[in-house]
């Protein structure tokens, strides 16, 4: 082939080229700040607990509401936990009223929180809270049913 009989350029071809290469790079750019800033920011990669702290965050706001039924319901994955509460004979309503009011840890009910940071493990997802200020409180999202729970140790920020 020479130069004579080279093949006639065309614009739509460069110009698709072009955009993918440009699309490429740019999304390549946001996968890596989305996936460095939800780390660094104590979300997970890629942002991915955030569904676990907001459902965190809803069983706060219900407790801070003082609805104890309806958080009980949001602590077991069972909104219609008053039609079995046999179910619950070993941590019933009355327990966990008491855990989340005047025989907390905290020394009173919630009357302030802010979800703060989580992690990832093999069986769910930790997420810290702060309580009334100060007070740290970290609960355990189970992937596989959906429930919370107390987590033994305290959470902290870091690799």
């Amino acid at each position: 082939m020479t130069l004579l009989n080279a093949p006639e350029y065309d614009e739509r071809r460069e110009n698709r080229r072009r955009n993918i290469l440009v699309g490429s790079g740019t999304f390549l750019a946001a996968m890596i700040v989305l996936t460095i800033g939800g780390f660094m920011m104590g979300h997970g990669w890629l942002f991915i607990n955030l569904p676990a702290e907001h459902r965190v965050s809803v069983f706060l706001s219900t407790v801070q509401a003082g609805d104890y039924s309806k958080a009980f319901g949001i602590w077991n994955n069972d909104p219609e936990w008053q039609q079995h509460p046999e179910r619950y004979k070993d941590y019933p309503l009355q327990r966990f009223s008491e855990d989340f009011s005047t025989a907390s840890d905290w020394k009173g009910p919630i009357t302030s929180y802010h979800v703060d940071y989580s992690r990832r493990n093999s069986a769910g997802t930790v997420v810290r809270a702060t309580i009334n200020g100060s007070v740290p409180l970290t609960l355990n999202y189970q992937r596989s049913d959906g429930t919370l729970g107390f987590f033994p140790y305290e959470l902290t920020r870091g690799i």
